[in-house]
């Protein structure tokens, strides 16, 4: 008779070796290998082996370890820098029916730069995007997961075309309900048309109904109402500028009683601006975690509309007439403006800068954000949110802080860090193989070797071949 510990101890080798034989033949989509991983999180850099398989990282090993993974394709990442794809946290699909096709095309530019995450902050194309979004998710067409607020929220006639309005208590319900039965990602408010009492209210109701809000902000309110109210995230700097100044109360009581329009009020505040106020207002920022998009690239392209010839740009190719025609607002009001208006104009874009810096160093969190679309002149989808994290870099944040202010935040913002943000096992895989170290030099994020978007792979040249058929007569 067989000695029965053997017999065990063999079963147990035998399922053992099974076992093994298994994890050593696991087959996956991808394997993308001795690539110099981009930690978001930590800001180290070390090489390993990422292992994707259907739209998801499988693993991620040291490029050292045990090979126990059977790829159907190989990325030899040698020498090359990997991270999560860039968001751009503030773009615009919008124009018009005339303008859905243009909109559209605006999808390959995006992904010709990394951009694999885009978030929509407001247009009059929601039938369109919400299509364009299933099509995306579903890989039948090429562009960026959108994360969308359909239609801005406003006051009686306002500004932007498909605008919601809330001229009483009662239109605030209608309007967000409207949206979540669109099934909107976030809430985007504009203050054009804006009473500042029901932009406070219209704030309380988007976070008693668990939605995430971000927006402009009225004059006729201050930044810390607009916080305790419950505000996310507050788009562009003009706001919190006025949250930083010792005399935000005397300028918004003469917002309120019509002495003062917006734009006069620039001067008075970027004068009235202390430390020990700004220090304050980061403070509450920060503890309330509310985020902060500073749109820098924007700032400095329309505040030298008056200098800078952009006639030669080579993105106007990609832009079609009927966009390019929109432009022309912004650029004749730029020619128009006194001399003065236009000094003023660019101290501000210069004070922008220093302030984006002040509230990066106070850990506020910030998302970078374009503005790209129709009628934001010259500032064009996909390669704006490079030139926004040349921006950040350039008034003195971290390249890393920089790179953080584009996939991690956002995906931190839009509470998302479970699926994006990071290069983690079972996280999407969305990645951008870069050929050079953009933490040394942040210029390095458009020398794109490889863009993973799910499970579709971009190589250079095929990415070149993207953004040659997104050219436009």
């Amino acid at each position: 008779m067989k000695n029965p510990k053997n017999t065990l101890l063999f079963l147990l080798t035998v399922l053992v070796l099974a076992a093994c034989q298994d994890k050593k033949t696991e087959v996956v989509d991808l394997a993308i290998l001795n690539a110099n991983v981009i930690d978001l999180e930590s800001g180290e850099v070390t090489v390993k082996n990422i292992y994707i398989t259907n739209g998801e990282i499988k693993a991620l090993l040291a490029s050292d370890s045990e090979n126990i993974y059977k790829a159907d394709s190989l990325i030899d990442a040698t020498g090359k820098y990997v991270l999560p794809g860039f968001w751009d946290n503030h773009i615009h699909l919008r124009g018009g029916d005339t303008l859905i096709a243009n909109n559209k095309n605006f999808l390959k530019l995006f992904i010709a730069n990394g951009v694999t995450t885009v978030r929509d902050a407001g247009g009059d194309l929601t039938t369109s995007v919400m299509e364009w979004k299933k099509q995306i998710a579903n890989e039948r067409l090429v562009g960026p997961t959108i994360f969308t607020a359909g239609p801005k929220i406003d006051g009686p006639n306002a500004t932007w075309a498909g605008s919601l309005v809330v001229d009483n208590e009662a239109d605030i319900s209608v309007a967000l309900d409207s949206l979540q039965a669109l099934k909107v990602d976030f809430v985007k408010l504009y203050d054009s048309r804006f009473s500042g009492e029901l932009y406070l209210k219209t704030i309380e109701e988007t976070e008693k109904r668990g939605l995430t809000v971000s927006g402009h902000m009225p004059f006729t309110v201050t930044l810390d109402e607009t916080i305790n109210a419950g505000m996310d995230a507050i788009e562009h700097l003009y706001y919190v500028m006025k949250g930083c100044a010792s005399n935000e109360a005397e300028v918004t009581e003469k917002l309120k009683s019509g002495e003062m329009a917006f734009w006069d009020a620039m001067p008075s505040l970027m004068n009235g601006y202390t430390d020990s106020t700004a220090q304050s207002t980061f403070q509450k920022l920060r503890e309330n975690e509310v985020f902060v998009v500073p749109t820098l690239f924007i700032g400095n392209t329309l505040s030298y509309l008056d200098e800078v010839d952009h006639s030669k740009d080579p993105y106007l190719n990609y832009m079609g007439k009927g966009v390019v025609k929109t432009y022309e607002g912004r650029i004749q009001s730029a020619l128009r403006s006194s001399e003065d208006a236009r000094k003023n104009r660019k101290a501000l874009n210069t004070f922008f800068g220093q302030l984006a810096k002040s509230l990066n160093a106070a850990n506020v969190g910030l998302l970078a954000g374009s503005d790209c679309g129709a009628f934001n002149s010259y500032v064009y989808p996909g390669i704006s949110l490079h030139n926004e994290l040349k921006a950040m870099v350039e008034n003195g944040i971290s390249p890393l802080d920089a790179l953080r202010s584009s996939a991690y935040n956002g995906a931190t913002f839009l509470h998302k860090s479970n699926v994006y943000g990071t290069i983690s096992e079972g996280k999407v895989s969305d990645l951008v193989i870069l050929e050079g170290n953009p933490l040394e030099n942040i210029e390095q994020t458009q020398n794109i070797y490889t863009v993973i978007k799910g499970t579709q792979v971009f190589s250079k040249e095929q990415l070149n071949e993207l953004l040659e058929s997104a050219a436009m007569e």
